[in-house]
């Protein structure tokens, strides 16, 4: 059977793939936007960490330059630098770098002389003065810069020492210094909640990671953004220009360019998302198996009525019985409007089309009563001719024994057959009389069998009755009478068989075999092994006055038919010629309720 071959699971499968296809695109949604939030989330913690570096990198520089410039209008300093010895300028340089906290403090004589130098610079002295920035403060400009030191970088801010208003004399220059080292980006981690790394000039000077992700993170520095592998977790990572104020470029070399590296590990950031991930799809299936079992149970709601009907209809059509569309179950706990409507609906059509099939078989019977004139006249005229030519031959004189007694055997045994002939059309043409009772069907079986086939001993039969059958109210004289009536024709097909036929070995000639046909109702079934039914003929036994056999009024399967149908039953005939027939009757636990119980008509 094809897959979408029925309603039931066309309903369950749509159902079934909508709610799937909907909880899969909700949870791909879900899982788009919290991902989406994370990086979004991400970034602008990359970019407020940016700008706390910038605000506490301007704070830096404004502080460094006001203290720069309250140092340089030292008049004790000033005097120091006019005498451009260094002896004098080294031990003012120290107090003062102790006073600041700086990391570097440097005094240049205006000729380009370093006076003093405290702190680590990495650079050779002769040197000194050509660096960044001290140029332009020579010239009168304040800088800020950046040197490299020898712990990481240094951030200068560089202001003109000068005597002397309007007309200003510049003396030299006051170069102070604040480190950009490990610690101060063990400061900033703090601040930002990020790892902090400072590169000049490509190359990294200071970071809170270990030494060894220095050259990774060279590769950083280019680049606004950009995303890094170390040591298994994935990282952003933003970089920051530091600005310098300076102006110009120096005489000796250019102005270095320092860049701050704030990095966000994405991993933990997101290590979030795939415990997320792992109860969504835990929600997901759990969501996709209640959807499921919903569509199945939505699709049997809508679809158990039409089942029901659908079955009602199948048997209806394999046994003729009309009675099975009026035993279509009401719906369920869910009483579904359209399928009550359409259940009560289809059993009041068919009880309509049982009524008119009874209707219909009265008339028929009437009908047939029409032509039951012409049989009876033609079956009648024999006997009565046989009767009147033995009346004659009782008045003739000197009549003998023999011949008296031969007359008056011929005329019992026509008056014999004409009242069997009465009996037979009686019980076609009238209203049939029930008397209903408790009756073991296996007892009946076993009666007809037994009556049916006495004196006939060169057939075997055989009996196949269930023993767990419970016992149904019906006729049991009207049932014996109908399996005699059955069992007989049997008997007849069996001795019309070829005799040279060979019997098959361990098969029976004849078998009456009783079962449970479901819902308390009981299944008889007889086979021969005779001549079998023409196909032509196979739709017109169970008409009235049909015979192929000599002798034979046409009315034994007629009433068979009456009786069962009358019972609530129901009869069918399958027929194989030369190989044998088997005849099914199916009768109910108790006739229908319908019927007076002990008065039913004939065909229904």
């Amino acid at each position: 059977m094809k897959p979408f071959s029925t309603l039931t699971n066309r309903i369950f499968v749509t159902s079934a793939a909508l709610a799937v296809v909907s909880i899969g695109v909700a949870i791909t949604i879900v899982n788009v936007r919290v991902t989406r939030e994370a990086e979004s989330e991400l970034q602008r913690g990359l970019q407020e960490a940016g700008r706390l570096v910038d605000q506490h990198h301007e704070m830096r520089v404004e502080s460094a330059l006001r203290m720069a410039r309250l140092v340089a209008d030292l008049p004790k300093l000033k005097a120091a630098v006019d005498l451009a010895d260094p002896p004098t300028v080294e031990p003012l340089a120290r107090e003062y770098q102790d006073q600041m906290g700086s990391a570097l403090l440097m005094v240049v004589h205006r000729s380009g002389r370093v006076l003093a130098r405290e702190g680590a610079l990495d650079a050779p002295p002769d040197s000194m003065a050509g660096l960044p920035g001290i140029a332009e403060a020579r010239a009168g400009r304040e800088t800020t810069v950046f040197w490299p030191g020898t712990n990481g970088m240094v951030e200068v801010v560089t202001v003109p020492i000068f005597i002397g208003r309007p007309s200003a004399e510049i003396l030299g220059t006051l170069s102070v210094g604040f480190a950009f080292d490990d610690r101060l980006a063990g400061r900033f981690k703090d601040l930002t909640e990020s790892e902090i790394a400072f590169g000049l000039d490509g190359r990294i000077q200071a970071s809170t990671l270990p030494k060894a992700q220095d050259r990774a993170l060279e590769g950083a520095l280019a680049s606004r953004t950009s995303r890094l592998h170390l040591d298994g977790e994935e990282y952003v990572a933003l970089a920051r220009p530091l600005a310098s104020s300076a102006t110009g470029r120096g005489t000796a070399a250019d102005p270095l360019h320092a860049t701050a590296l704030i990095l966000r590990s994405r991993t933990k950031l997101l290590s979030f998302v795939g415990p997320l991930h792992t109860a969504l799809a835990g929600t997901a299936l759990v969501a996709v198996a209640l959807a499921i079992l919903l569509s199945y149970a939505v699709a049997r709601t809508v679809t158990r009525p039409l089942r029901a009907i659908t079955a009602a209809m199948r048997e209806m059509a394999a046994t003729g019985d009309l009675a099975h569309g009026a035993r279509v179950p009401p719906p369920g706990r869910w009483q579904d409007e359209d399928a009550r409507l359409l259940a009560s609906s289809f059993t009041g059509m068919t009880e309509a089309l049982a009524g008119f099939q009874r209707e219909a078989g009265r008339r028929e019977r009437l009908t047939a009563l029409g032509r039951l004139s012409t049989v009876i006249a033609h079956e009648i005229r024999n006997p009565l001719m046989i009767i009147k030519t033995a009346i004659r031959t009782l008045r003739q004189d000197g009549l003998s024994d023999g011949e008296r007694r031969e007359a008056l055997r011929d005329i019992d045994g026509e008056v014999v057959r004409l009242n069997h002939l009465v009996d037979d059309v009686l019980d076609f043409a009238r209203p049939i009389q029930f008397e209903l009772q408790s009756v073991d069907v296996n007892e009946v079986c076993q009666a007809a069998a037994t009556g049916a086939m006495t004196g006939v001993a060169r057939f075997k039969v055989r009996l196949v009755l269930d023993p767990t059958l419970p016992r149904i109210v019906t006729d049991r004289e009207r049932l014996r009478g109908a399996l005699v009536n059955v069992l007989t024709n049997a008997r007849h097909a069996l001795e019309a068989r070829d005799p040279g036929l060979a019997p098959v070995t361990g098969e029976p000639d004849l078998q009456v075999a009783t079962q449970s046909a479901g819902g308390d109702r009981i299944l008889i079934t007889v086979q021969d092994r005779g001549v079998g039914i023409p196909p032509e003929n196979l739709n017109r036994i169970w008409e009235p006055y049909f015979t192929t056999r000599r002798g034979g009024t046409g009315l034994g399967l007629a009433i068979v038919k009456n009786v069962v149908e009358a019972l609530g039953g129901s009869i069918a005939v399958d027929s194989r010629p030369a190989s044998g027939t088997d005849i099914r009757i199916e009768l109910p636990p108790r006739p229908p309720a319908s019927r007076p119980p002990a008065r039913a008509e004939g065909a229904a």
